[in-house]
Parts: C-alpha cells; sequence; structure tokens
C-alpha cells in the first residue's frame, strides 16, 4: 500500500502544471566569477554548443564580453525585484563590476576579455568605441544606479561617475544639427549614430531615460530629445502603406534583432511627458507587430519607394530567427500595456512570445523551462541551430520575466505552456 501511495505521489509531481517558466540554470552555468586586482568580476561565457553546452571560446575575441555581462546583469537585477531571491545579490554586484573593468578612459567600453582575464584592446568588436556594445553597457549601468540607490548608496554614486562619463563622450561623439540623407527613395535623418542606426540609438534613449528619471539633467534631456527626433523621422508607412509603422533599423533597411525604438520611445515619452513619442510607438505595436507575426516573422527586409511614391519589399530574409528579435517586441508591448492597460498589447506580446513555445516556423521548442537553454536560432523551415549561447539564453530568459511581471500576463503565459 505504501508503494501504491509512493507512485501516485511521484505521478502528481510529474503532471504539475509549471508555476513559472523562467529557469536560471543554463545561465547560471555561463556565469563564472573571476579574480582581476582582487576585485570579483562576473562573466557571461559566449558559447555553450550541443550536446554536452561546455563553454566555447569566441575565436579570435575573447571568452566573455560585456554585450552578455550587460544583458545578464540586467537580467538578475529584475529577477531580484520579482523573486527577492537573495542568493543572486553576489552575481549582480560581479556583474556590474565587470562593466567598470571594461570602461576605457575615452568614456566607452571594451567589449571581449582574453582567458587570462586581459582586455582584448585591439579586435574590431571590442575597441571602446561608441557602438553596441557601449550601449549595453551604459543600459546595464543606468538599471544599477537605480537598483542600488537605497541597498547600496556609495556603489551607486561610483557607478554614476561612470554613467556621466559615458554622456560626456556620447555627447561630443554624436552629429548636432537635422541633416538628412536618403536611402531608398527615404529622406533619412543623418544625425543618429553612424547616421540613421534608430536601432542603436533606442538603446542609448532607453538608458538615458532611466538616468534621467533618477538624475534630472538638461544635458540629458537634449539628447534622449535629439535622438528620439531621429528615430520618429524613421517610421515609415501607416495602417494601410508598408511597413505599417515600423522604425527602420538603419538607412532603409529593417531587421528584427535589438529593434527596440518603440520601447525606448515609451520610456523617454513618460519621462518627458511627450505623447508622440508614445503615439509612434503604439502605431508600430498595434499595425506593424501583428503584420510581421501574421507572415511568421521576417529578420530583415529593406523597403524602396519610386517616384511615384509607391513603396515595395526589397531583400526579405526569413532565417535566421533569433531570440534576440522576438525579445525587443515583448519589451515594447508590455511597456505599452503597463501605461495605456490597453489588453491589445498583452495580446500581442503573448503572440509573440509563442515564438518560443512551437509557433515558429521550425514548429520547435526555442526556450525550454526545463533546462532554461534558450536556443540559438531557427535557420530554415523545421532546422534549429541547437547551441545555447549566451545571447539566446538571456534574451529568452529577459522575455519570460518581462510577461512574469504581471500577473495576467504570467496567468495567460503558463495557461498557454501547460496545455502544449
Amino acid at each position: 500500500m505504501k508503494i501504491i501511495v509512493s507512485v501516485f505521489l511521484l505521478s502528481v509531481a510529474v503532471v504539475f502544471p509549471q508555476k513559472s517558466l523562467v529557469n536560471t540554470a543554463h545561465l547560471d552555468h555561463l556565469y563564472q566569477e573571476i579574480k582581476v586586482n582582487n576585485v570579483k568580476l562576473g562573466i557571461i561565457h559566449i558559447y555553450a554548443e550541443s550536446p554536452d553546452y561546455k563553454w566555447i571560446e569566441a575565436s579570435g575575441e575573447g571568452i566573455a564580453c560585456i554585450d552578455d555581462a550587460a544583458r545578464a546583469a540586467v537580467f538578475y537585477m529584475n529577477y531580484y525585484k520579482q523573486t527577492h531571491d537573495k542568493k543572486y545579490l553576489p552575481q549582480i554586484r560581479s556583474l556590474i563590476n565587470f562593466q567598470l573593468y571594461m570602461h576605457a578612459a575615452n568614456g566607452f567600453f571594451y567589449n571581449f576579455i582574453w582567458k587570462d582575464y586581459t582586455i582584448d584592446t585591439t579586435y574590431r568588436t571590442s575597441i571602446a568605441q561608441p557602438n553596441w556594445w557601449s550601449w549595453r553597457a551604459l543600459w546595464a549601468l543606468t538599471e544599477a544606479q537605480k537598483f542600488y540607490l537605497k541597498i547600496n548608496p556609495r556603489f551607486s554614486r561610483e557607478i554614476k561617475k561612470h554613467i556621466i562619463a559615458t554622456i560626456d563622450a556620447l555627447d561630443k561623439w554624436l552629429t548636432t544639427g537635422n541633416k538628412t540623407a536618403v536611402y531608398g527613395g527615404y529622406e533619412l535623418p543623418a544625425w543618429l549614430p553612424f547616421e540613421s542606426a534608430s536601432d542603436q540609438a533606442a538603446v542609448i534613449v532607453k538608458s538615458l531615460s532611466t538616468f534621467y528619471k533618477n538624475n534630472k539633467s538638461e544635458k540629458v534631456k537634449s539628447i534622449i530629445g535629439h535622438l528620439c527626433a531621429g528615430i520618429l523621422k524613421m517610421q515609415q508607412g501607416n495602417e494601410t502603406i508598408s511597413p505599417y509603422y515600423a522604425f527602420l533599423s538603419w538607412q532603409n533597411g529593417w531587421h528584427a534583432w535589438g529593434n527596440s525604438q518603440a520601447d525606448a520611445l515609451i520610456d523617454a515619452g513618460r519621462v518627458l511627458n511627450k505623447k508622440e513619442y508614445i503615439t509612434a510607438a503604439v502605431n508600430e505595436i498595434k499595425y506593424f507587430y501583428p503584420w510581421l507575426i501574421g507572415k511568421g516573422f521576417y529578420t530583415e527586409f529593406h523597403v524602396v519607394k519610386d517616384d511615384n511614391n509607391i513603396t515595395s519589399f526589397a531583400d526579405t530574409s526569413k532565417f535566421a530567427q533569433i531570440a534576440y528579435g522576438i525579445r525587443p517586441m515583448i519589451f515594447s508591448c508590455m511597456n505599452a500595456y503597463k501605461l495605456l492597460n490597453d489588453s491589445i498589447f498583452l495580446n500581442t506580446a503573448i503572440r509573440a512570445v509563442k515564438w518560443f513555445f512551437k509557433n515558429n516556423p521550425a514548429n520547435t521548442l526555442m526556450y525550454d523551462p526545463k533546462s532554461g537553454r534558450g536556443y540559438d536560432g531557427i535557420i530554415a523551415y523545421g532546422k534549429i541551430n541547437n547551441n545555447s549561447g549566451a545571447e539566446s539564453t538571456i534574451e529568452s530568459l529577459l522575455s519570460i520575466l518581462r510577461l512574469e511581471k504581471d500577473k495576467t500576463a504570467k496567468e495567460m503565459l503558463l495557461n498557454m505552456y501547460n496545455k502544449m
């Protein structure tokens, strides 16, 4: 009789519905604490390849990068705020220490470290320059300054000094004025990073909006406004004309990865009380996102306008589809839902997150709650990259965690998963 009871209890445990889909196990596996100059630094190993998922070095670049450590720090800070799990506090501190270690004298950030923990200062994707990795480090530090305001004010002040150094460098580097350039028949801004990189501008705006909220600064306010004006000019189409209020990423091209313009505009609109920013963001979410999801997602395309002002798509590409292309959509939707409380945004977020759960061209899990792995992309119909590196895992976790922050969204997500 006792054996029967034990078997019954075991079967109940197996089928009991999930209470959370966030599993940090694989990210925790990618994390490593190291010591440099007697300071604890947290790094995230870049690659982990199937089937054993051991750490793999990035050939010619290094073992870890600030790009991944910054995103991991943002994830762990948000995870702590939602779960109050204190065991992650040392990891958060060490990951932020790594950001500070990689801060260069010119105000920007190096990206990679070698296996002896020295900084890769020469490779083109690692030099300290105004580029993606510097913006993501800024994102992590602005979130960290806020995170430590009460629990460690001294560390918060130290972080703030680093942020200000980057803002000063950014301010000197950015193009002033409102010159434009024409690509594919579109007149586009030439004052964003690399003329028209609204995708990079969005990360900067999101970071500076957080900083401005906690540290009112006219310089920061001016930079946000300057960049947002350019992002708005990158929005093309309308309800019926392609690309349906999408924000182009760079020149006349759009790509899914890092396309956080709507999310950033909502942040900026909220802190600066700019309704036009929020309206533009909402238009992309309401019209472009459903079109994109309905098409089974694209990874990139270009739009071209002819002499008759007629728009057509060119160079459309379905693959590879990656978690980094889905997460910005979920952030944007949930940001809009939190602000406006309109279910259209919540429903679109749920439609987007289904990409992780087999509603994709591969009909395969792209995030596995049982292992915590986010897989490295859909490379063709019915075919995925089974490796599980840092970027894919972190972007997957950020997506799920953001949905679980909202009670209604979490219920919808768990209900969807438990019915699979």
